[in-house]
């Protein structure tokens, strides 16, 4: 594990379980919304962001946490290593982008791009859950049955497999720091 794609829809966790697995793993973490809204609301220029994106698939160690744009989601994917795919049941995306929406009021999301409007950006999730759901979801599913025998790849499809995913990569780091003892 060198590289590594988290995805999937909306509102799904990918930001957190992204972080975790950086802290587990020591592998660099880049956050697409981040590096595609650095000051919040105001996104780079499309030139900008192919270009940061592909300086970061030339390195030999990423997780990359997002959608980013279509153009650079497959190139992503096929230079992963490890595709992590968040396939929550939409009403669970539907209630964990509510939950954002309404904690992000008091407290920012950990993680979440500077002076970014919790309001626009959750608005935003709500247009895009049901559209990815529709369009791109059938499309992620298909690429894990076909990626799965040259990758490694983890469909996560509920809240519990999140914390199994957790103690399966805990599990294969300790085994294999312990091997190289």
């Amino acid at each position: 594990m060198k590289k590594v794609a988290v995805f999937g829809n909306a509102g799904g966790g990918k930001s957190t379980l992204s972080k975790r697995l950086s802290e587990i793993a020591g592998l660099p973490l880049y956050v697409l919304d981040k590096i595609q809204y650095p000051s919040g609301d105001t996104e780079v220029s499309q030139e900008e962001y192919q270009h940061i994106h592909q300086k970061i698939l030339a390195t030999d160690r990423w997780i990359i946490d997002g959608f980013g744009n279509k153009e650079t989601l497959w190139l992503r994917l096929n230079e992963a290593d490890t595709l992590v795919f968040v396939d929550l049941p939409l009403y669970v995306h539907f209630w964990w982008v509510t939950k954002r929406l309404i904690v992000g009021y008091f407290k920012p999301p950990e993680g979440w791009p500077q002076k970014s409007s919790i309001l626009k950006s959750s608005l935003r999730s709500y247009r895009v859950l049901w559209l990815c759901h529709k369009r791109l979801t059938p499309k992620y599913r298909e690429y894990i049955q076909q990626a799965q025998s040259i990758k490694s790849v983890y469909h996560i499809q509920s809240p519990a497999q999140i914390l199994q995913f957790f103690k399966c990569i805990e599990n294969k780091t300790n085994s294999n720091n312990g091997a190289s003892a």
